[in-house]
């Protein structure tokens, strides 16, 4: 809703700062937004003389106003534009601003006054109604300083007594008072800790180092301890979500039992007094990486040496991983043949971990989710995990708020699908910060949380509580063991939400050889399982835009099964990597496709009319053109994998030739799939110059990894975005695709 004043504020500066702010003009919506307090921000600077304008309310411009302006009021705001400045960011921050007429007068003042009440720092300062240099700074942010969107009046209390009782200290800066826990908030309390243990302005960092772990070790409270100490601690009680602790300088009985049930949450000894591990398990997100838990992550193969390495330390669950996806380094990261059998001979136990490529919000999507969750299942049967074992799900990047909503939760919705495309054979879990694992668990779509804690300043974890569903709280890595019993891990605490897996199903390699589909057992099963799929990305199985039907295709591209089998064992392919892409085509063919090819065959031979001519297009159930398929033939012919006559795509003559025969001859264009693929693999050469970073892939083989599965989908398509687009869809439909392939070899 626009704001008559927020909407004053704009013109103002619109109108006395035109083209000097270094940034675009103000969209004139009365809508505060962060656009706004950076405009006003730069406006100050320009008003203090600061050459070098920024969005950013720093040292200089803190360091500049406090000296030309330590004390802003009716009497010291040196000009009319100043004080428009302080009017509009009032406005800005929903206070009154008087009528942006360049006077601080008694509605501007009343107003300073009512902010630093609601800042906490009221007190602080000798004259209520005078504006002071970091209050300004506070003016000129988006935080608010009222309790908004259901936050807790308690946490708000203790925002402002952080701010009131430290606001003097030199990189102390107001923190917002809306009664949620933050990164900010988790800062100052550490900042807070750091001045209660006397150190100096310029010592005390915000860092939870090892002057701060010392001093915390010498601050021990249990019942009856009082004061400031036991105030601060309090406070991190509640900051974590012990909404029944007094915020109190008491550590009364409460307290304890408020202490008691922390622990026993996070799996520290219970003994309801505030000791060092408490204190930090309270202020950051690893806590005491002293302690010992009772699992462990890694990416080297356990073997009965380690494994024995491992039980010594007191570990009982192990995370592995189903795939490496991208085939390099660290080799031993994928589960090894035999080293299940190893870990349960041992009495230990396994939970799996799957984790692609994805290292940024951009590989993560409903598809990508349907892809992975798919890609998920078939791994874990192969490695021999039983129905019903839990796979965490990675998300390792530091996904920001929006990203977890625009992103992450699609991802997951897309892991819950496939699985339930699965018969749900497998629970899901995830993995990542906290706020992903809260967010991610509270849609409903996992059930257990493998926290990544030691990234304490991800954004993700500083200033979030531990997930209500941990099951393993990721907190040191370290090197245990001696000699062939030596092994690097990553060192986690266990809840008991999820104890992994003791007994394991043979597993089965992944390079056998593809065989004929057994259309009796799978292929009504598979025809509603890529229906189901391709519904969910926008295609219906029959669609008005499209000419042909998702049976018809299905079709088909099945009725060629044996020519897809014997171009799988011929080039060692997977026959997955031949359906999907020639079916991903088919479904895409619509009527601007079949009025190219017209175009295309008057071109080449005069038939038709009425139409602008075309030289070439992509044609066919598979959609390629006369250029791609006469270069990837003329690629295979020339390293001996097909035989054929070379033709030249920059005659007329040989385009056609090309051209009609995938136009016209399924088998064909079935059969020239494959050896674009082969092409993709070797890096089209003789075709399109790849972007930068391209490559060679390792010659085809049927274990190919998920990157190299994903590289040669995509490349059928080309470069760039589109392309990575659609391969990323295109992946579940390979996974539905192998599926079945795989039944149909096992059985």
């Amino acid at each position: 809703m626009a704001d008559e004043m927020v909407l004053r504020a704009q013109r103002f500066i619109n109108t006395t700062y035109p083209n000097m702010l270094g940034i675009e003009p103000l969209e004139e919506n009365g809508q505060t937004s962060w656009t706004v307090m950076y405009a006003l921000t730069r406006a100050l600077q320009l008003e203090l003389g600061i050459s070098s304008l920024s969005n950013n309310f720093g040292p200089t411009t803190l360091n500049t106003l406090a000296s030309k302006y330590p004390v802003l009021n009716d009497g010291t705001v040196p000009s009319a534009n100043f004080a428009r400045i302080i009017q509009s960011a009032l406005y800005c921050k929903g206070y009154d601003g008087g009528e942006i007429d360049g006077i601080y007068n008694d509605r501007v003042a009343a107003s300073i006054s009512q902010l630093k009440s609601d800042m906490g720092v009221l007190p602080a300062f000798p004259d209520p109604d005078s504006l002071y240099p970091k209050v300004f700074k506070g003016l000129l942010n988006m935080d608010p300083y009222v309790v908004v969107n259901g936050g807790s009046s308690k946490v708000r209390e203790i925002q402002q007594w952080l701010n009131g009782r430290y606001i003097d200290r030199l990189d102390f800066f107001i923190v917002p008072c809306d009664g949620h826990h933050s990164r900010t908030v988790a800062s100052s309390m550490l900042y807070a800790i750091q001045y209660e243990l006397g150190m100096a302005d310029g010592v005390a960092n915000g860092n939870f180092g090892p002057g701060t772990k010392t001093g915390l070790a010498n601050h021990t409270l249990s019942e009856g301890s009082a004061g400031t100490w036991a105030q601060l601690y309090s406070a991190a009680l509640i900051l974590n979500q012990r909404s029944a602790t007094p915020f109190s300088s008491l550590f009364d009985s409460t307290v304890a039992s408020e202490t008691a049930a922390f622990q026993e949450f996070v799996k520290l000894p219970v003994t309801g007094k505030g000791d060092f591990s408490t204190w930090a398990s309270l202020l950051v997100s690893y806590g005491d990486q002293n302690r010992r838990g009772e699992a462990c992550d890694g990416v080297t193969k356990i073997t009965p040496a380690r494994a024995a390495t491992l039980k010594a330390e007191g570990v009982k669950y192990i995370g592995r991983y189903l795939i490496n996806p991208t085939g390099g380094a660290p080799l031993e990261k994928e589960i090894q043949p035999g080293e299940l059998q190893t870990i349960a001979d041992n009495g230990l136990r396994c939970y799996p971990i799957w984790q692609t490529y994805g290292r940024d919000a951009s590989g993560f999507s409903y598809p990508a989710g349907n892809a992975d969750g798919l890609a998920a299942v078939a791994a874990a049967e192969r490695h021999g995990f039983k129905n019903g074992a839990r796979i965490f799900f990675a998300v390792d990047f530091d996904a920001y708020d929006y990203e977890v909503t625009d992103n992450v939760l699609p991802y997951f919705k897309g892991v819950e699908d496939a699985m339930a495309l699965s018969g749900n054979a497998y629970r899901v879990g995830v993995y990542g910060p906290r706020n992903v694992c809260i967010r991610v668990s509270d849609a409903g779509h996992a059930t257990a949380s493998f926290v990544s804690d030691m990234s304490s300043g991800f954004s993700g974890n500083y200033g979030y509580p531990l997930p209500a569903n941990w099951a393993y709280d990721q907190i040191v890595t370290r090197t245990v063991g001696s000699g062939d019993g030596a092994i690097n891990i990553d060192h986690n605490i266990a809840s008991g939400r999820d104890i992994g897996e003791g007994s394991f199903n043979p597993s089965r390699l992944d390079n056998a050889a593809d065989v004929a589909f057994d259309f009796g057992s799978y292929y009504t099963a598979m025809h509603a399982d890529i229906s189901t799929y391709m519904k969910s990305i926008g295609f219906p199985d029959s669609d008005a835009n499209r000419i042909f039907t998702h049976t018809e295709c299905l079709e088909t591209i099945m009725s060629h099964d044996d020519l897809i089998t014997s171009l799988s064992n011929t080039y060692n392919m997977r026959k997955a990597l031949i359906q999907t892409s020639a079916y991903w085509e088919m479904r895409h063919y619509d009527v601007v496709d079949l009025t190219v090819d017209a175009a295309v065959t008057y071109y080449h031979t005069g038939v038709g009319g009425d139409i602008v001519p075309k030289r070439d297009s992509s044609t066919g159930i598979a959609q390629i053109s006369g250029e791609v398929g006469i270069r990837a033939w003329n690629h295979c012919i020339q390293v001996d994998l097909v035989e054929g006559t070379i033709l030249d795509p920059s005659k007329d003559a040989d385009i056609w030739t090309m051209w009609h025969k995938v136009n016209q001859d399924n088998a064909y264009s079935v059969r020239t799939v494959s050896l674009i693929h082969l092409w993709d693999a070797a890096g089209k050469v003789g075709g399109q110059n790849p972007p930068a970073g391209e490559s060679t892939l390792r010659p085809m083989a049927l274990d190919y990894n998920q990157s190299e599965i994903f590289q040669v989908l995509r490349r059928y398509q080309g470069w760039g975005n589109e392309a990575e687009e659609h391969a990323t869809k295109r992946m579940a439909l390979y996974q539905l695709f192998e599926k079945y392939n795989g039944l149909s070899r096992m059985y």
